[in-house]
């Protein structure tokens, strides 16, 4: 009896001992708990924050991306709608019959202060002329059907500028409406999606 007392009195010990170091792993896991729970009670406010200025600015970044991609796609169908569209008239030809048009125009209009330069016959077909001459042209980019009707009487009146206008703008108006106009002659209609993506595919 005495030997099982004197064996039972270490044993309490230990489990009070074991009883003790538990609760003190109990009571510093709690302090631990409580420390993180006040940490994330605390910090929310700043991350929250945070994350909402991400959240909003994330946004912003994306909507420019995405209409910064749309202008492109916009710019690039703007680009190819008037590729397409001048490969269904003269337009080379018709924007050189404009030039030269102004440049006969403007030719018959030179004031040196109280002097005027004119040669050739002078009066209303100075003006005439040149004005026939871009509409002609307008006319060849915009109703391309008859296009071989209007170069012909664009080639006629810019060849007759080489009198009525200040000898043909000074050659320059009338070679620029020349070569517009015989290009407009010599255009061969419109040009398919096909045909065009052959000669591109020729050049390349």
């Amino acid at each position: 009896m005495k030997d099982s007392a004197a064996n039972g009195q270490p044993t309490d010990e230990r489990e009070a001992a074991d009883q003790e170091a538990t609760v003190q792993k109990t009571s510093l896991l709690a302090l631990s708990r409580r420390s993180r729970r006040a940490d994330e009670q605390s910090d929310p406010s700043d991350s929250g924050v945070e994350t909402a200025e991400f959240a909003v600015a994330t946004p912003e970044a994306g909507d420019t991306d995405s209409s910064e991609g749309a202008e492109m796609s916009e710019h690039a169908e703007k680009r190819q709608g008037f590729k397409h569209w001048r490969r269904q008239r003269p337009f080379i030809g018709g924007v050189l019959a404009v030039l030269g048009g102004i440049e006969l125009f403007f030719s018959g209009q030179l004031d040196l202060g109280n002097m005027q330069i004119q040669f050739g016959i002078e009066g209303l077909q100075a003006t005439v002329l040149p004005i026939a001459i871009v509409v002609l042209a307008l006319l060849s980019i915009f109703r391309p059907t008859h296009h071989v009707f209007y170069g012909i009487i664009a080639l006629v009146l810019a060849v007759y500028s080489l009198i009525g206008v200040n000898l043909g703008g000074f050659i320059i108006g009338m070679l620029l409406s020349t070569i517009g106009s015989i290009l407009v002659i010599a255009w061969m209609g419109p040009r398919g999606p096909k045909e065009s993506e052959a000669a591109e595919g020729e050049t390349a």
